[in-house]
C-alpha cells in the first residue's frame, strides 16, 4: 500500500511542476521583447532594408480586417510580421498580392510597391 501511495504521491509532484512551468512559461510569451522595432502583434512596415536592421519602423498595422487597408507605395518596403498565428497579405501596386507568413519578413527590391496590407487571422497562406 505504501508503495501506491509514493506512486501517487510521485504523479502529483510532477502534475504539480507540469503546471507550474506552464504557467511561467505562459507569461514569458506575453512579454516578449519587440524585434526590430516591431514589437507583437503587429504587422510593420519599413522603408528599406537599413531601417528593418537599425529596428525603424514607418507603419505598424494590428487589426485583421477582412478588405485591403490603404498603404502609401513606395519601392524598397521591409515588412515584418511578429504575430504568431496570423498570416499577412501584401497587394502589390502591379497586381495581385504576396502572403508573408506568422512571425516572418520580407524586403521587396525596386520591382514591387506595396500599397495595401490585410491581416488574416489564417495561420497559413
Amino acid at each position: 500500500m505504501r508503495s501506491v501511495l509514493r506512486k501517487v504521491a510521485s504523479l502529483v509532484g510532477v502534475g504539480a511542476a507540469v503546471a507550474a512551468m506552464s504557467v511561467t512559461g505562459a507569461s514569458v510569451a506575453h512579454a516578449e521583447a519587440p524585434t526590430q522595432g516591431c514589437p507583437y502583434p503587429y504587422v510593420c512596415f519599413y522603408v528599406d532594408n537599413d531601417a528593418l536592421l537599425a529596428g525603424r519602423p514607418m507603419a505598424k498595422y494590428q487589426v485583421v480586417t477582412s478588405g485591403f487597408q490603404p498603404v502609401t507605395p513606395r519601392p524598397h518596403y521591409g515588412v515584418l510580421n511578429t504575430r504568431n498565428d496570423d498570416v499577412v497579405h501584401l497587394r502589390l501596386q502591379s497586381g495581385g498580392s504576396i502572403c508573408l507568413g506568422p512571425n516572418s519578413h520580407t524586403v521587396f527590391t525596386n520591382a514591387y510597391s506595396v500599397n495595401g496590407v490585410r491581416i488574416s487571422s489564417s495561420s497559413k497562406c
